[in-house]
């Protein structure tokens, strides 16, 4: 997927998300009506009505004057919506909450992580296990400077599980500590999540290392089309270890 469709796809889903609901809501709603409500022109949104369709939504259509678009309620229930990468946030966000001791209902939020596992295709959940697999938590060390702390491009998960799962190059601009910017290209290997920090675990081709990037100082990242990298054994500390799969648990 390109950058472009990536940020096409982040843009539609809140849209579509509010026609599932607004169809939930009112029973029937006529194409005008749903254009008024989502902002969007008629020819967009009667593209949000088909990508809703294959995703496994029944939606019928009543034609006639008085007619509009219906929602079969059983298709809402029964249609699993989340991607990989939003299972994979939510994992995340979980084992980052664990990692400092501040969850609260901790086995049922794993119970039900592991229900939407569950929920997902064959083919997405073993990318969802390939991507757990390169998931660490550890703590922070405490002379980390995280004053300046800033909030993550909402592109760069997405960007980052594309360019693991297929070990293609991830471009960013990055901001180090003293404001400089650069423009980096390297092989992704790992997230390691030091609360209150994150960090992009990558091996970097100019500098024949391993580098720690604080994910809230990375901005613009995409994904780079051909050459692929081999994935390699990431050195941590003690401290840190890596996150199990939320059904291997307990």
């Amino acid at each position: 997927m390109s950058p472009l469709n990536v940020v096409c796809e982040l843009s539609a889903r809140p849209r579509q998300d509010a026609i599932v609901r607004l169809l939930r809501r009112n029973g029937t709603m006529t194409i005008a009506g749903l254009v008024t409500e989502v902002g969007a022109s008629r020819r967009t949104v009667l593209r949000d009505i088909s990508a809703l369709r294959d995703q496994g939504f029944v939606i019928h259509s009543e034609p006639g004057r008085g007619g509009g678009l219906q929602l079969d309620p059983q298709s809402v229930l029964t249609t699993a919506r989340l991607s990989v990468s939003e299972v994979f946030a939510l994992i995340i966000s979980v084992s980052a909450m664990r990692a400092t001791g501040s969850i609260p209902f901790l086995g049922l939020a794993d119970t039900g992580l592991a229900k939407i596992e569950k929920a997902l295709p064959t083919d997405k959940i073993r990318d969802l296990r390939r991507l757990l697999k390169c998931l660490y938590v550890g703590t922070l060390a405490p002379q980390v400077d995280i004053t300046n702390m800033g909030k993550m491009t909402p592109t760069l998960l997405p960007a980052f599980e594309t360019a693991f799962l297929r070990r293609l190059h991830l471009q960013f601009q990055y901001r180090d500590a003293k404001g400089v910017e650069t423009r980096r290209k390297v092989e992704p290997q790992a997230v390691l999540i030091l609360p209150p920090l994150w960090y992009l675990v990558a091996w970097d081709p100019a500098r024949d290392d391993f580098r720690h990037f604080r994910m809230d100082r990375i901005s613009r990242p995409q994904f780079v089309e051909g050459e692929t990298f081999r994935r390699r054994h990431v050195p941590f500390e003690d401290h840190v270890r890596p996150v199990r799969e939320p059904t291997s648990r307990s």
